[in-house]
C-alpha cells in the first residue's frame, strides 16, 4: 500500500522504478481476486440524455428542445428492458442526466406528460416496473442525491453509482472540463457518497483522467474515496476511466491519456484503495486486456450484449465470448457478476430492501456470481 507521498511521486518514476509497483499491484489483486475477471451482463437504458451540467467533454447530453433530446417513455424502457431480458441480462443500467428539470421548462413539461415533476420520482416508478415485469435488477446512475432521494431508489435498486470524476476544485474555473456544471462540485459529490454509505448502499463511483487534473489531484481523488469506504464499507467498484476526445464537444482538440498513463492510474489506485474495493477498467475506452490485467484490475464492467455505450457511442462493446477469450489468453478466467458483488450478499438486511434480497438469492450462486453463466 502506498502513502500519499509516494503515490504523487510514482507519476515520475522510471519504468524500471515503477515495474515493482505493478508487479506489487497485481499480487494484490491476485490475493484478493484470484485470477479471475469479472462483468456484468447489462441492458443499457439512457432514460434521459437531458442535463442541467455542461460538462466539456460529453456528447451524451443534448439541449432541451433539439432534435436529439429525449425522455423515454415507460414503454420504451420496458421493451429495451424485455429485449435485454430475451438475451440473458440481469443488470438494467438506468443512465441519466442530472436534474434537468431544475434548469429547463422542456424537461419539466417531459416529466409531467409521464404523472411526475422529478426525474428521480419517475426514475424510480420505471425501476418498480422493472421489478414488478421483470427478472431483473436495476443498477441506477442518477448523480448527486439527498437523503430522501437515496431512501426512495434504494427501494428500487440493488445498487447505485456516481462518478466522483475528480476532487480537483480547479476544473470549475471558465474553460475548465466542469465549468458550468452546479453537480460536479467536488464537495457535493463527496456528500452523496458519505450520505449511500450511510443507507449502506452498494456504490460505484470513480474517476476520469486526462481532463485537466493533475496527478496530485487523481491522487486525492483517489484517496477520498478510500476514506469514505473506510468509514461505511459500502464502495463497491472504483472506476479508472481515460477521456476520449469527441468531436464538437469544447475538449474536442484536448489531448488524451497515453497507456502509459493509464496503466499507472490503474497501478495507483490498485494499491491506494482497500482491497475490498473493485478496480475497473472500461474494454471499449483503449483494447489493451494484458496491460490492464498486468496493472491490478479485476473487473471489466458492465458490457451490453443488446445497447451500445450511450456515454461513448463511438466504442463499440467487445463481444463477450471474444472478451472471455481474450482474458483466458492473459492467464485469468471471465466470470459473470451481478449488478452488486458478492461481499453485499452476505448482509442483505442491511444493504437491500427485501423484494430485491429475494431476487438476489435467486440470481446468485453460493459464492455470489450469477447463477447462470451467459458468454
Amino acid at each position: 500500500m502506498l502513502t500519499r507521498s509516494e503515490a504523487v511521486e510514482l507519476e515520475r518514476l522510471s519504468q524500471a522504478e515503477f515495474e515493482p509497483l505493478r508487479r506489487a499491484a497485481g499480487a494484490l489483486r491476485d490475493r484478493y481476486w484470484a485470477r479471475r475477471a469479472t462483468y456484468s451482463r447489462k441492458v443499457f437504458v439512457p432514460l434521459t440524455n437531458m442535463c442541467r451540467d455542461r460538462c466539456g467533454y460529453c456528447t451524451f447530453v443534448q439541449q432541451p428542445g433539439t432534435p436529439n433530446a429525449w425522455l423515454m417513455s415507460p414503454d420504451e424502457v420496458m421493451r429495451t428492458v424485455r429485449d435485454g431480458e430475451r438475451l440473458g441480462c440481469k443488470e438494467v443500467l438506468f443512465s441519466l442526466g442530472e436534474k434537468p428539470e431544475q434548469r429547463y421548462a422542456e424537461a419539466r413539461a417531459a416529466l409531467a406528460r409521464f404523472g411526475h415533476t422529478s426525474l428521480i420520482d419517475y426514475l424510480a416508478e420505471v425501476c418498480g416496473r422493472v421489478l414488478d415485469e421483470t427478472s431483473l435488477l436495476p443498477h441506477v446512475n442518477a448523480g448527486t442525491l439527498d437523503d430522501d432521494e437515496i431512501r426512495r431508489l434504494k427501494s428500487v435498486s440493488v445498487s447505485m453509482g456516481m462518478m466522483l470524476e475528480s476532487v480537483s476544485r480547479r476544473l470549475l474555473r471558465p474553460g475548465q472540463a466542469h465549468h458550468a456544471c452546479p453537480d460536479k462540485v467536488p464537495a457535493q459529490r463527496l456528500r452523496t457518497l458519505e450520505r449511500v454509505g450511510r443507507h449502506g448502499v452498494p456504490f460505484t463511483t470513480g474517476i476520469l483522467i486526462g481532463i485537466g487534473e493533475t496527478w496530485a489531484e487523481r491522487v486525492d481523488s483517489l484517496l477520498a474515496i478510500d476514506a469514505i469506504h473506510k468509514e461505511y464499507g459500502h464502495i463497491q467498484e472504483v472506476i479508472v476511466q481515460n477521456f476520449r476526445a469527441k468531436p464538437g464537444t469544447a475538449m474536442a482538440g484536448h489531448p488524451e491519456p497515453s497507456l502509459d498513463d493509464m496503466v499507472r492510474t490503474l497501478v495507483l489506485a490498485r494499491l491506494l484503495l482497500h482491497p475490498s474495493i473493485s478496480v475497473q477498467a472500461p474494454p471499449n475506452l483503449q483494447e489493451r486486456f494484458r496491460d490492464y490485467l498486468g496493472a491490478g484490475i479485476n473487473d471489466w464492467g458492465g458490457i451490453s450484449p443488446l445497447t451500445i455505450d450511450f456515454i461513448n457511442p463511438e466504442r463499440a462493446w467487445p463481444q463477450i465470448a471474444e472478451l472471455s477469450r481474450a482474458t483466458e489468453a492473459c492467464g485469468f478466467r471471465l466470470e459473470e457478476r451481478l449488478a452488486v458483488y458478492p461481499r453485499f450478499l452476505g448482509n442483505p438486511e442491511h444493504h437491500f430492501d427485501k423484494r430485491i434480497a429475494g431476487r438476489l438469492a435467486m440470481l446468485a450462486r453460493p459464492d455470489g456470481l450469477a447463477l447462470q453463466q451467459c458468454l
